[in-house]
């Protein structure tokens, strides 16, 4: 028999091991988002950080921009970004922004090139987040950018236009061109035209106005300008327009009339075309000058012909060739400067050799801006092409916004 003091001991005995094991389960158990006690008389939290940290081109993108990407937090604050190229681990140099929530790099990526982005950030209480991706940048193939005239902070002639040639062929005018805006503080409006699917030029309808300026905004970044083909090119272009000056070129007296702003600077002598290599008529715009270049022949199809190597003060009116510029040659064996016309279609000017001296060229070299108009009349050649060179105000208006893929 039991007795009865055996009976409670084990009784005492058992309700022990149930306390041990509620004690065991109740440290092993629990829910895993709640507080705990840190052994320390505090509270420690499992809570996951609050702030989201997203970076633009995402995990093993393949087309990432070269001008956006870059990383952006909310409900926290940026505490480190690395920004490196794959493979060799070179540094891109970035920088985060004031307030913690932005970081950018600091100069547009390369093309086709794969990158690595590591970022890390805290919310509000201190808890840390962290992102990575590992990505490419859109490749040559399937992108197109466009070279642009005029440059940004430049001053140009009234005439200037601008214009872009792109790199691949647009399909989608209307998407490419009404991703670029072009505005001037005369209040003009300010149309574009295609030439052809590479060529894209803006004016208004009449010469800029003297000292006004112009503001193109450029926002291809993202833009398909063809099947699979898109655009990189994100930014904002200004320039001024300086005094008004157009030159007049008349082929009948051999005289070259500059006038500035409504007033005649001067009347020079100028050596046109000759009968066999007229000069082109129309409104020409200066777009390149050079104190001294050489002219061969062979470059603009009349073979071996001449082949000068240091022609002075020389602005190009046109793609094909046609300049104004300065000739030492003229008179050995022709009649006095401007009794006859001896060129290949440029406008010469007497000048002398080595771009030195007080000459009627060096002096309209010096007083000329690219953008400024010249134009020719009275040549027995036909009008120039519209889109050799920068010679779009020879189309009327209407043939103008005719082209607009707006």
């Amino acid at each position: 028999m039991t007795t009865p003091d055996i009976a409670a001991r084990r009784t005492l005995v058992a309700c022990a091991a149930l306390m041990v094991g509620a004690l065991t389960l109740t440290a092993c158990g629990g829910d895993a988002s709640a507080d705990n006690n840190d052994g320390k008389g505090g509270r420690t939290s499992t809570k996951t950080s609050t702030a989201k940290i997203v970076i633009s081109a995402k995990d093993g993108s393949t087309s990432a921009s070269i001008n956006a990407t870059g990383v952006k937090v909310s409900d926290g604050k940026l505490t480190d970004v690395k920004m490196t190229v794959a493979g060799s681990g070179q540094a891109v140099p970035g920088a985060i922004s004031g307030d913690g929530k932005s970081w950018q790099p600091k100069a547009q990526l390369e093309r086709g090139t794969k990158y690595q982005i590591s970022a890390t950030a805290k919310d509000g209480n201190g808890r840390t987040a962290a992102a990575n991706s590992i990505f490419t940048t859109v490749t040559t193939s399937n992108s197109f950018i466009g070279t642009y005239t005029p440059d940004n902070d430049s001053t140009v002639g009234v005439g200037m236009p601008v214009s872009f040639t792109f790199d691949k062929a647009i399909t989608d005018k209307k998407a490419v061109q009404s991703h670029i805006t072009v505005s001037s503080s005369s209040g003009q409006q300010v149309v574009g035209h295609w030439f052809g699917a590479q060529r894209l030029d803006f004016r208004p309808q009449e010469y800029w106005k003297a000292g006004s300026k112009v503001t193109m905004k450029i926002d291809l970044d993202g833009v398909q300008g063809a099947s699979g083909v898109y655009g990189v090119q994100k930014k904002t272009v200004t320039f001024t327009v300086g005094r008004s000056q157009v030159s007049t070129v008349d082929v009948n007296t051999e005289t070259m009339t500059v006038v500035r702003d409504g007033k005649t600077l001067k009347s020079v002598p100028i050596s046109a075309g000759s009968p066999e290599h007229t000069t082109y008529n129309g409104q020409m715009v200066i777009s390149e000058k050079f104190t001294q270049t050489r002219m061969n022949g062979s470059t603009v199809g009349f073979g071996g012909e001449y082949d000068i190597p240091d022609v002075p003060h020389a602005m190009r009116l046109t793609q094909s060739g046609t300049f104004v510029h300065g000739n030492y040659w003229y008179n050995k064996g022709n009649p006095p400067f401007g009794r006859e016309g001896t060129s290949h279609g440029c406008v010469g000017l007497a000048d002398v050799q080595g771009a030195q001296g007080d000459t009627s060229a060096k002096w309209f070299y010096d007083n000329s801006l690219i953008g400024d108009v010249v134009v020719v009349k009275n040549s027995p050649d036909k009008t120039v092409a519209p889109d050799n060179g920068l010679n779009g105000w020879n189309m009327s208006w209407s043939e103008w916004t005719a082209g607009s893929g707006a």
